[in-house]
């Protein structure tokens, strides 16, 4: 017989999918809002996206190589994210040195302090955002306008995000219904023509994102449904409670990075649960953490931060859902 038998484990029967294939994946989704950002922030967008890509991918050679002594793995598009993901997270005109030192801290810190790809407990790109915003606080809240490619790069005209407009104006003790009339209306936020972070503009692109993302099936409808969702719903009872204090469901929905949150950074593979149950626990914590502290907090978005924390849950989210193994009886 020339008919070779093979003997090898589980699963026999394989998709197609790759870590490749999906990560990559993930970069063509994003692509809109990355054109997006260049179009509303000029050549800023083009720089910071850039250097965060470029030093991504550099810190992970560098450490894998010479500190890890293992083969670097940069081209399964994991380092390409996190770098597209931080340009998304930061403002426009973001000075290089500080961006170095967020994607030192994304890569070093949030990733391969942990072992690299498949074993870190928190979203690098997140991580990275955190600390730049607690270290550089006046250079991580100097938000560009919008004004394309007449928008200087380190000299840009800044102006208040429409979530600190609201969330200064109640302060003060003006009421919400004043405060609309200085915010863009929902079409232009949902268009993206407001300031903020390059990933803050466009939620059309974003969302355009989304569903090519459900159509290829690179993530579930789990953890976007649940954060979104539950964000409506509870700044909706508040609203409902109290009009002039609290903003309706549809201005939280398209401000600050709730989609972008929702979408690319809660869905990450490796800080997320298994289960779709999981999931739901997990979108449903995202979603209620950033508006308790939208709305209640010191800082205006809260998007990252219930992230981190929810991230932090993760392993205990799937011990509770763990499935049943096959043929287990029931308690």
């Amino acid at each position: 017989m020339n008919t070779k038998v093979l003997i090898a484990p589980s699963p026999h029967v394989h998709s197609g999918d790759s870590i490749q294939k999906n990560m990559y994946g993930v970069v063509f989704a994003m692509l809109p809002a990355l054109i997006f950002s260049f179009v509303y922030f000029g050549m800023g967008a083009i720089i910071v996206t850039l250097t965060a890509v470029a030093s991504c991918y550099l810190f992970e050679f560098l450490i894998t190589k010479y500190l890890l002594k293992k083969v670097p793995t940069i081209t399964d598009g994991s380092a390409l994210i996190t770098g597209i993901l931080l340009a998304f997270n930061v403002p426009a005109n973001l000075p290089i040195w500080i961006i170095l030192i967020g994607a030192l801290v994304a890569i070093g810190i949030g990733k391969m302090t942990f072992g690299g790809l498949g074993n870190n407990v928190f979203n690098p790109a997140l991580v990275g955002r955190v600390f730049l915003l607690i270290s550089f606080p006046v250079q991580m809240t100097s938000w560009p306008k919008a004004l394309g490619f007449n928008t200087s790069y380190l000299d840009a005209e800044t102006g208040a995000t429409p979530l600190a407009i609201i969330k200064e104006g109640l302060k003060n003790g003006e009421p919400l219904s004043q405060l609309m009339h200085d915010v863009p209306s929902n079409l232009d936020l949902l268009m993206g023509n407001m300031g903020g972070s390059m990933g803050e503009v466009a939620g059309a692109a974003l969302l355009l994102g989304l569903a090519y993302m459900l159509f290829k099936k690179i993530i579930t409808w789990h953890i976007p449904v649940a954060v979104l969702g539950t964000v409506a719903v509870f700044s909706g009872i508040l609203h409902m409670a109290n009009p002039e204090a609290y903003a309706g469901p549809l201005f939280h929905l398209l401000t600050g990075g709730l989609l972008l949150g929702a979408i690319f950074m809660a869905t990450d593979y490796v800080t997320s649960p298994m289960s779709n149950k999981g999931m739901l626990i997990y979108g449903i914590g995202i979603g209620f953490l950033t508006v308790i502290i939208r709305v209640f907090g010191a800082y205006p978005e809260g998007v990252s931060f219930a992230i981190l924390i929810m991230n932090a849950f993760v392993p205990l989210i799937n011990v509770y859902v763990k499935p049943k193994r096959f043929g287990e009886k029931r308690k």
